[in-house]
């Protein structure tokens, strides 16, 4: 034990609430909690900035403080951010359900009112002018699986730690609200060090793990064609190890589902690319939609990964694996059973096939590489992402934004160990800046590279602010269309233009000679090679923000394609009465 820290029989003096949660977070593996001050939590962020192994990280507002959040956890398995008592919790809220969507455990900490102010009838600031202090919670009810009101320090303790334990046990995020006059008070059950989560582990149902996978390898070993595809639930099963496990095992080609990029080995010598029916990597769709078997391992089947529902796959090929559940076909469907456990036992079973593989070499075709343009024409945006490709390795990282970056960055072909995050099921514009923001504080080790669309960014730009206190050094291609692309291709109008600014002008502004921190406008590859030597050579110490004009009518070919399709599912008429 740290001989600064109170022992059991020693002086009770640190022994306090505050101190308490300060140091539950660092034993979690919190080094940052991202924050913005309100008067109600004041005193816990005094009690925070005392740890010395916590830093805290003061953002510009509470929408981007949760979305650093969320960008930290997807790196280090949780994140934490602390708000203000209403004001800023119905602000962090849509960050907070984003990180729900995604799986993300996310401790929410707000600073509460007085206990003397409960049960009181009185009226308080930061509220909607009623008694009843409970508006807050009831919002969070829907997007945490867990919450929280300290109101008093007997029952304290105990709320505290549950909160942090269920969040890491179901991989979702927590709300807890801490009564502003708690945090310096000092209480018998804080005076221990905390002592480590010994988290009861989940087993799978041993025999229903054996019957899933003779059941599973009867039904994949008589197919001619077999595919496997990763999805975004590999993460929070902690199946990716298991996910490869089986792919060298089985000889099938794998794919992986837009959502999942980054979970899936793309150096894997039998990786075949992103499945995403109709806006699927070349000769992708292909091998998948006409193999007899398919494995899913946790996909998520929505309006947006479907392309509007039209994806070509018959229910009774697939094997659909989800964290805790196995579905045959259309039955037989098996429970409680692990992800991981799953995939390991099936690698044991199934007879090597390469029949899929073989298909797809034998009518794969390389890429296409974009028309050379003279080195002073107009930018165009696929050869600013045959440049950034240029840019991957493992000590990189890509951040993608809601918008076009979505499509342009899953083709990017990612070197083993080069991180990947993106928002799909959410999809809320504006959370790549806070993602950013807080992915790079967790990795400092690598650098960040983000694409981020011009509408997204004046959503939150503000934290651009926050990374150059942070002296990180990510690299930001602002891609400047001057609208909100994505939504032009869904369905257009005069609400999709946006009024354009001085991007690096504004950026240059923020800085205001504080920090390190490197600007520049291109307009063609010329001015975006000499931009990404400097970024990746003089400036590499440096955040640096280089925009990218280019033409508003400028975007991916798949992009053209989802956005018809989806437009087509979000306009179909009313079924008849």
């Amino acid at each position: 034990m740290d001989s600064t820290c109170p022992s059991q029989n020693g002086s009770t003096a640190d022994a306090t609430l505050g101190r308490h949660v300060a140091r539950r977070l660092v034993e979690i593996g919190v080094e940052d909690v991202f924050s913005v001050p309100g008067d109600f939590n004041l005193t816990l962020l005094d009690h925070l900035i005392a740890e010395p192994a916590l830093k805290n990280i003061g953002c510009c507002n509470e929408l981007n403080a949760g979305y650093a959040a969320d960008g930290y956890a997807r790196s280090r398995g949780v994140g934490a951010c602390v708000v203000t008592f209403t004001v800023g919790g119905l602000s962090i809220i849509n960050a907070i359900a984003g990180a729900y969507s995604e799986n993300l455990p996310v401790i929410c900490i707000v600073g509460g009112p007085n206990t003397n102010d409960y049960g009181t009838n009185r009226i308080l600031h930061h509220t909607i002018g009623l008694s009843d202090f409970s508006q807050e919670l009831r919002c969070f009810q829907t997007v945490t699986c867990y919450q929280a009101v300290v109101n008093n320090l007997e029952e304290a303790h105990e709320q505290i730690d549950t909160a942090i334990s269920t969040a890491l046990k179901e991989s979702k995020p927590v709300y807890i609200s801490i009564s502003c006059n708690l945090p310096g008070i000092t209480h018998p059950t804080f005076i221990r060090e905390p002592i480590p989560f010994s988290l009861t582990p989940r087993l799978s149902n041993k025999m229903g793990l054996e019957a899933a996978v003779n059941a599973t390898a009867a039904f994949l070993n008589k197919a001619v064609k077999p595919v496997i595809i990763g999805g975004p639930k590999l993460r929070v099963a902690k199946a990716r190890e298991a996910f490869v496990e089986l792919a060298d095992a089985c000889g099938y080609p794998i794919a992986v589902m837009p959502a999942g990029k980054g979970l899936v080995p793309e150096h894997h010598s039998r990786f075949i690319g992103t499945y995403w029916g109709a806006v699927s990597t070349t000769f992708c769709a292909e091998i998948v939609e006409s193999a007899d078997a398919y494995l899913f391992a946790g996909p998520i089947f929505n309006d947006y990964s479907s392309v509007g529902y039209s994806l070509l796959l018959k229910k009774e090929k697939a094997v659909v694996v989800q964290p805790n559940r196995v579905v045959i076909a259309n039955g037989p469907a098996f429970g409680c059973i692990l992800m991981k456990d799953f995939l390991q036992e099936l690698a044991k079973k199934l007879n090597h096939n390469a029949t899929a593989y073989e298909n797809y070499q034998r009518i794969f075709v390389p890429d296409g590489v974009p028309p050379k343009s003279d080195p002073k024409d107009p930018l165009r945006v696929n050869i600013m992402f045959t440049h950034i490709q240029k840019m991957l390795s493992s000590k990189t990282a890509v951040i993608a934004e809601t918008g076009d970056s979505w499509f342009n960055c899953q083709k990017l072909r990612l070197p083993e160990g080069c991180g990947y995050e993106f928002q799909m099921q959410y999809g809320s514009i504006g959370w790549s800046v806070g993602a950013t923001l807080g992915y790079a504080q967790s990795v400092p080790d690598k650098r960040v590279i983000a694409c981020i669309g011009d509408g997204s960014f004046q959503v939150t730009a503000q934290d651009i602010s926050t990374m150059m206190r942070c002296e990180q050094k990510s690299i930001i291609f602002l891609i400047n269309n001057g609208g909100y692309t994505i939504e032009v291709e869904i369905h257009d109008g005069p609400y999709n233009v946006i009024k354009n600014w001085n991007y690096t002008g504004l950026v240059d502004a923020i800085h205001n000679g504080e920090g390190k921190c490197w600007t520049k406008k291109v307009k063609c590859v010329e001015e975006l090679l000499e931009a990404i030597q400097i970024a990746t050579g003089d400036k590499k110490d440096c955040l640096c923000f280089i925009e990218v004009l280019v033409h508003k009518d400028d975007t991916s070919k798949e992009l053209l394609e989802w956005g018809s399709r989806v437009c087509a599912a979000n306009s179909r008429p009313p079924n008849p009465q």
